[in-house]
């Protein structure tokens, strides 16, 4: 960066919330543009219309476009009447009185969502009539915090389903394109833990009907610039639209991997009214791409979140083998945020190699200081299941050991630690100084 400029609010959430901070300091260098990144304001329709009001390009899709595909509801009555999958489902808005009578006859299990929401926030799983008053209050409660919006939607909740995403992209000019599929089964609370493409689920014959059903529902919708189309695929092989997100995603470097293609360059482009200059026969793919999250957090405490100093920072390096880190040694990790400290990417010609590699990145990266998901993530790669392309999205709950260190034993310990006095300087020295 050539500049940096420094906001101050109470909470570091609301300096990245406060949009006209935001705007003002581009104005004040004489940008001409303000990429949202993909948290915070990246999916807020009044925020782009404030960019755009502004006199600035919002390198994104349109506020029209965020508003539409945006809202859960309305984006799913939007797709449901223009012909494509949507499970099952009912909507508090049509008659907020009769919701929960109308969510029971969707049958159970069911998902309860919040009509806002994103990130797994709020989303409850409900299994018997007894449990749903009290969940509708819960997912309400968790929305109107982390939203400020308390409207829900409730599905049917498909059982051992496969997320599965679409990566779209379109310009100005009408021209729409998909960048292929994504996996994105393998989660925690809702919220990814490792994606890669392709998917391991998918024949070519469902890889083209899944990413054909995505670049109709962005068609329809007139979008532009980057945006991820997914849907939830169920072991009977049939696929309901799930959500849009109208933004880039965390992931979009497994997209990049495969296809060779800069995605932030091209909303670039896009924005600056660009066509794409490409159709949908010039995007290849080649070999398979994995992504591990590394989170600062404890997967034997339930994932709980954790705190404190980075002492040390050691990146893996070389062919293949990417990382895009938020964090350096001599940082402090602290509440005020996601636990994502980096993201691991790696490219192989199979999946196998893929898995291969990912798992050497990860004993390459090393972060001493505070407890990650390091370790978890190894156990995970290593699982058969994992290694068989045999998961869903409740893979990490059914399998609780994957969340445990292995315990050592006391003299293995006596050695680890007996290794680690005798690599630090000051140890050395102090015993070399004995006469």
């Amino acid at each position: 960066a050539d500049v940096a400029i420094e906001k101050n609010k109470p909470t570091p959430v609301a300096a990245y919330l406060d949009g006209a901070a935001i705007i003002a300091a581009a104005k004040s260098v004489g940008a001409g543009a303000i990429h949202p990144g993909y948290g915070f304001l990246s999916g807020n329709a009044g925020f782009a219309r404030q960019v755009q009001k502004a006199g600035l390009t919002f390198i994104g899709p349109s506020p029209e476009a965020i508003e539409l595909m945006g809202d859960k509801v309305r984006a799913r009555a939007f797709v449901a009447e223009r012909g494509f999958p949507v499970a099952p489902s009912a909507i508090e808005d049509d008659e907020p009185m009769t919701f929960a009578a109308r969510a029971a006859k969707v049958g159970f299990p069911l998902l309860i969502k919040p009509a806002a929401g994103g990130g797994g926030k709020g989303m409850r799983i409900v299994r018997e009539r007894g449990a749903l008053g009290a969940e509708i209050e819960r997912a309400r409660s968790e929305g109107l915090r982390y939203f400020g919006d308390g409207r829900l939607y409730v599905e049917r909740y498909v059982e051992r389903p496969r997320h599965i995403e679409v990566q779209v992209f379109g310009d100005s000019h009408g021209n729409l394109v998909h960048f292929w599929e994504r996996e994105c089964s393998v989660q925690r609370r809702f919220q990814k833990v490792l994606e890669e493409a392709p998917s391991p689920a998918l024949d070519e014959t469902k890889r083209l009907a899944i990413c054909e059903a995505a670049v109709g529902v962005a068609r329809a919708a007139g979008y532009s610039s980057a945006g991820t189309v997914e849907f939830i695929y169920g072991q009977d092989g049939i696929f309901y639209f799930l959500e849009m997100n109208t933004r880039l995603q965390v992931e979009h470097p497994v997209t990049e991997m495969i296809t060779g293609v800069d995605l932030v360059q091209e909303q670039l482009r896009i924005a600056a009214g660009e066509p794409l200059g490409y159709d949908q026969s010039a995007i290849g793919r080649q070999g398979h791409a994995i992504e591990l999250r590394l989170y600062a957090e404890d997967a034997a405490r339930d994932f709980a979140p954790t705190t404190g100093p980075i002492l040390l920072w050691h990146q893996p390096h070389g062919g293949g083998i990417r990382v895009d880190a938020g964090f350096a040694a001599g940082q402090t990790v602290t509440p005020a945020f996601d636990p994502l400290l980096a993201k691991l990417v790696v490219h192989g010609e199979t999946r196998a190699a893929a898995i291969a590699k990912a798992g050497q990145a990860l004993k390459d990266f090393a972060v001493l200081g505070l407890t990650t998901n390091s370790g978890f993530l190894g156990r995970l790669l290593a699982h058969p299941g994992f290694a068989a392309g045999e998961f869903h999205t409740g893979f990490i709950a059914e399998h609780p050991e994957l969340t445990q260190a292995p315990t050592l034993s006391p003299e293995r310990l006596n050695l680890l630690l007996g290794a680690a006095a005798l690599s630090t300087r000051s140890v050395r020295d102090a015993a070399d100084a004995v006469p």
